[in-house]
């Protein structure tokens, strides 16, 4: 299979992934009345062959060597453990949990769904699709692929703690979405705490019930209970899974940088007084200087290096990084790695793969670097590509 994106592929034109490939509304209107807020059909948006198939999960199972925790193995709400579809790698590694394809047919053919994890991580059109629905959103997006066998299903009822997409690849398969007994959960607001509300919610009546087709998009915000079964042959669904930054998630971060402010205050540092019964007389004083702190924290330095934290850069080839700094000349076409999250803050530039700093007459070369787009070594300066080249935050315009 191709591993390029398709010639008709309307993001090509400039068209984002959401609105070509996943909704049939625009933008506005999804952002002002869905995201985040109800579950959404969308019927026939097109071919997703270029991202995965049948062909792609037999290779990936069989043929790339792939270890735990890339793939679970589920039946009727039950998870096998990994040590019953994996075995040693054979002679020359020292890999024990590799996968076993013979296993996991067997248990596939006694109706146990595949669950090919992290596909972001795996396969190369799954990559490049993730990275820009990634930056559209301004969320992190993971990727997973469920193969079921015919009139099987892998889990029970439940909610998940991220907004996902849903895209049924080949087969069909039937849905049964329920509203959430919990809105907007956090990421430790897991559905198993909540087992009976979740189960007795699951045997009302259903806000959908639908049965997908291949080039069918379902997108459920987090919370939404939903559960799922294939029909009469195999279903391959990929679940895109948006890790949503909330407004909790930033409370955290801004109580982080406040903290960071108080360690430099001598009297927060203070010892208690001696024998004191109890922080009630203390609170008064801490709770003004926390106010103050929380009103002049930037959050924002903290907040980057966490979304940083989230995703990987694009690809880097070590061969190919290495011929373009040997043959570099003031011809020499670069351009920014992809996927960085590169963001310059004063003199440093921090990145995915780590931060530089830079005197103030690189500056300006920097800067124009990060409008995008590619620039010969004589625009940039030889000695700043090398050193950027060989940080790994340039690549070779063709790469």
């Amino acid at each position: 299979m191709s591993l390029s994106t398709p010639p008709d592929d309307p993001t090509r034109s400039g068209a984002g992934v959401l609105e070509s490939r996943l909704i049939d509304i625009d933008r506005e209107k999804f952002a002002r009345e869905v995201w985040g807020q109800t579950a959404l059909l969308t019927r026939g948006v097109g071919d997703f062959s270029d991202l995965f198939s049948a062909d792609a999960v037999d290779e990936l199972i069989s043929r790339r060597g792939l270890r735990t925790p890339f793939l679970r193995v589920a039946k009727e709400g039950t998870t096998f453990p990994d040590s019953s579809f994996t075995a040693p790698a054979g002679v020359g590694a020292t890999i024990s949990d590799q996968l076993d394809d013979t296993a996991l047919w067997r248990k596939f053919a006694d109706g146990a769904t595949l669950v090919l994890q992290a596909l972001h991580r795996t396969w190369e059109p799954i990559a490049e699709f993730n990275a820009r629905l990634s930056t559209e959103l301004g969320h992190p997006v993971q990727a997973n692929a469920y193969i079921t066998p015919p009139q099987n299903r892998g889990f029970d009822d439940h909610y998940d703690v991220h907004d996902v997409f849903v895209l049924q690849i080949e087969g069909t398969k039937r849905w049964i979405i329920h509203e959430p007994v919990l809105p907007d959960p956090l990421r430790d607001q897991v559905w198993t705490d909540r087992r009976a509300a979740v189960a007795d919610a699951a045997k009302g009546e259903a806000y959908i019930d639908t049965v997908l087709e291949p080039g069918d998009v379902l997108y459920l915000p987090r919370g939404w209970l939903h559960a799922a079964q294939a029909q009469g042959e195999v279903s391959i669904h990929l679940t895109l899974g948006i890790h949503s930054w909330t407004r909790y998630a930033l409370a955290e971060q801004l109580a982080q940088a406040a903290l960071a402010l108080l360690r430099d205050d001598p009297e927060m540092r203070r010892t208690l007084p001696l024998g004191v019964d109890g922080p009630a007389g203390e609170v008064g004083v801490v709770r003004k200087r926390l106010a103050a702190a929380v009103a002049e924290a930037d959050s924002a330095p903290l907040f980057h290096r966490t979304r940083r934290g989230q995703g990987r850069p694009a690809p880097l080839g070590p061969l190919a990084q290495l011929a373009a700094v040997q043959g570099l000349g003031p011809e020499s076409v670069v351009r920014l790695r992809g996927a960085l999250d590169a963001r310059l803050e004063g003199s440093r530039l921090s990145t995915r793969v780590g931060w530089l700093d830079f005197p103030e007459t690189d500056l300006p070369s920097v800067e124009r670097l990060l409008d995008s787009g590619t620039h010969t070594v004589l625009d940039l300066g030889s000695e700043l590509v090398e050193r950027l080249l060989g940080a790994g935050v340039l690549v070779p315009a063709e790469q």
